[in-house]
């Protein structure tokens, strides 16, 4: 189902297919409710100790059927039925990925008639090239024969050739670093096109690399163009020799445009041939990853960033309007200088939403667009069974909370992965925080719009997808606590992620939270900014898919609930400015409960709370860690106050007998560990690290 879901998802431009698409989707996300309903019962007979109960079973039996009605024999009918519809639509193919032949091949000709507000960045490059500014002279200061070689297409203008001029063991390397759509490209092509550059060198070699970098490729093309010969042998030996034949006599420019590729063997495998080179030959390399940057360059990276607001505008409206003049339509311009800053300077997105706006110059269609959702996307992107987060950790955690990737690790590779690709941007004020542009988080909208919704102000109540799955409110409209209750939540029962922007102190604030508990049942991941004095309500243990719980703001209620303790496949528990003194003996039963990060206490995979077998790291299992922690001594549910209460730990903590390690981190009140340390109760520990710690007694034994 899911590879066919990828398949539709190539034909969403077509209106019946994204119909069927969006119910597939839906139908699919039921059928994983089921299963982890099913596993949730599973989890409690294994928390609970009772493998022979028949209960658990009975009440998901009862869970699934409703009379006649049976949850699971309706959605195999709707997969069958939807899948069968697609499948006749021709979607049984494989999946086109994003190859070579699907990315159009640039070329040293200009693609644009005119190139706006790049003329500081172009005569920076060509300084930085080593072209001389003198025209008539090269850079030993004397004329030179003309030579009548000319191989490069852009090369019209052929520079000439002096014989006798110096060598070097090495290319100089030059890339220009920014992100897609920024005009890399176009500013190389217009570099290459310069008379100044034609003059310089006397050959010009332009290579379109994309995600294909194939030492043996890029080698062959440089021949072709550097001799006008197709080379027959495809040995790279061979070839990388023809190589060094064609270029031995001339100072070259060789272009590499739109490189991905950060495997630096292949970029040294492509580079042997340069070892001895006309002196000032160069490589210009366009690339919007810093860490290819980082493997080729042998110079500073130049970075290229945005248009400047004056010129962006005029580029703009050029975009919008054509050769028209936008005088003829001053009403809109208001408009368009209000989505101006939402483009961040970026030329490719100026044309794409250009071309949109272009479509129907009438104020209403400017409107509607301008008050889309260009700039929701600073805070989180809800995309396709993906919600995202600022950070790149919280992003990874929720990933896994949700069930798209298996392990934290997974999701920072993914997370890495999409930011080299530029999908995801460094936020300027920040080391931790990401944004992405507003088309890309517009396209995820597009392609996530039933799933997905973002709430600004109460109009958007009434427009929430009665099936969404994932759900922002975001602070600062009209929303207020009131019109959650005005408005149905139950109707939104499929919830699986929400995040929460206001505030939920107040006392309707806590009766929004209890209808959340009574109302939301499948949910995964929720964030709240803040909740109300009486803390969690006990029908928080009826979220039983919880895994991902944050909350951001303090709470005057020191205690958690006891029901807290029966959400078994709890992950992540984050209440950093909380002040909780008072947490429930049998917190230890979370089996799945990895981390805990308290303003008094940071427990980390709940080794802390007296568990290890939910652990499911190797290289985890058997260590204690606690950090933050105020108190002289650990909580008494860590102490056995006697040898028979020892033994008596045997369901809830006697996986510490495997306990090896324990690490304490600015625990400056902490004094005494004698008694967590009993040898009956501890017996395997091996090694004690003690952070910042004035005095503390381990006991003698």
């Amino acid at each position: 189902m899911y590879n066919l879901i990828d398949q539709a998802e190539w034909r969403i431009h077509d209106h019946y297919v994204a119909e069927l698409l969006s119910r597939l989707k839906d139908a699919v996300y039921d059928a994983e409710d089921i299963l982890d309903e099913f596993r949730c019962y599973e989890t409690k007979l294994s928390v609970e100790g009772n493998a022979i109960s028949v209960e658990p079973v009975i009440d998901f039996f009862h869970s699934v059927t409703q009379g006649s009605f049976n949850k699971v024999t309706d959605i195999q009918k709707r997969l069958n039925h939807l899948s069968g519809q697609l499948e006749k639509m021709g979607l049984l193919q494989a999946v086109p990925w994003f190859d070579k032949s699907l990315r159009p091949e640039t070329t040293s000709f200009p693609t644009e008639a005119k190139i706006f507000g790049r003329d500081e960045e172009k005569d920076k490059l060509i300084r930085l090239l080593g072209v001389p500014t003198n025209n008539t002279a090269g850079p030993s200061g004397h004329k030179r024969k003309r030579s009548g070689v000319c191989s490069s297409a852009s090369n019209q203008i052929c520079a000439t050739i002096d014989t006798n001029e110096a060598t070097v063991t090495s290319v100089l390397v030059l890339p220009i670093v920014g992100i897609g759509g920024v005009g890399k490209n176009t500013l190389a092509q217009d570099i290459c096109n310069h008379s100044k550059v034609k003059r310089h060198f006397h050959l010009i070699i332009w290579i379109c690399v994309s995600d294909d970098f194939d030492a043996k490729r890029l080698t062959k093309e440089a021949i072709e163009q550097s001799s006008g010969e197709v080379p027959k042998n495809n040995n790279l030996n061979f070839l990388q020799g023809a190589l060094v034949n064609s270029l031995n006599t001339r100072r070259f420019l060789i272009v590499l445009d739109d490189m991905w590729d950060e495997n630096e063997m292949d970029w040294k495998r492509f580079c042997a041939p340069f070892r001895n080179v006309l002196k000032r030959s160069m490589m210009l390399v366009t690339t919007r990853s810093p860490k290819v940057a980082d493997i080729v360059r042998t110079m500073d990276p130049f970075p290229l960033e945005g248009l400047n607001e004056d010129v962006f505008w005029e580029f703009f409206k050029l975009c919008v309007f054509g050769s028209d003049t936008s005088n003829n339509y001053l009403e809109l311009e208001p408009i368009g200088e209000k989505i101006l800053p939402k483009l961040k300077g970026s030329p490719l997105a100026a044309k794409t939403l250009g071309r949109l706006l272009g479509m129907s110059l009438d104020l209403a269609h400017w409107d509607r667009i301008l008050k889309s959702q260009l700039g929701a996307s600073r805070f989180v992107l809800c995309t396709q069974n993906i919600t995202i987060s600022e950070r790149k950790k919280d992003l990874a955690e929720i990933w896994v909370a949700e069930g798209l990737v298996e392990h934290q690790y997974t999701g920072d590779q993914y997370f890495e992965e999409l930011a080299h690709l530029s999908f995801f941007q460094k936020y300027p004020r920040s080391h931790e925080k990401y944004v992405i542009h507003d088309l890309m988080h517009n396209m995820a909208q597009l392609v996530s719009k039933d799933e997905c919704f973002i709430v600004k102000d109460t109009k958007d109540l009434t427009k929430i997808p009665q099936n969404v799955r994932h759900l922002l409110v975001l602070k600062g409209g009209d929303v207020q606590c009131s019109d959650l209750l005005k408005h149905d939540m139950a109707q939104h029962r499929k919830l699986r992620t929400l995040l929460w922007g206001l505030s939920l102190k107040s006392k309707t604030g806590n009766t929004v939270m209890e209808k959340w508990c009574t109302e939301l049942l499948c949910m995964r991941v929720m964030v709240c900014s803040s909740i109300s004095k009486w803390g969690l309500p006990d029908s928080i243990s009826n979220m039983k898919h919880l895994q991902y719980l944050k909350i951001l703001d303090s709470c005057l209620c020191k205690k958690l609930p006891a029901s807290f303790c029966r959400l078994y496949n709890m992950q992540k528990f984050y209440a950093e400015k909380w002040e909780i003194d008072d947490i429930p003996s049998s917190i230890g039963i979370l089996i799945n409960l990895q981390k805990s990060e308290l303003v008094k206490c940071h427990f980390d995979r709940i080794h802390s709370f007296g568990i290890l077998k939910g652990a499911t790291d190797e290289g985890q299992r058997g260590q204690f860690k606690i950090k933050n922690y105020n108190g002289e001594s650990l909580p008494s549910r860590f102490h056995p106050q006697n040898s028979q209460q020892i033994h008596s730990y045997d369901r809830t903590n006697s996986t510490l007998l495997s306990l090896t390690a324990v690490e304490i981190t600015d625990c400056r009140n902490l004094s005494n560990l004698e008694r967590f340390l009993h040898p009956a109760y501890v017996p395997n520990i091996k090694k004690i690290k003690n952070f910042q710690l004035q005095q503390l007694r381990i006991g003698t034994n």
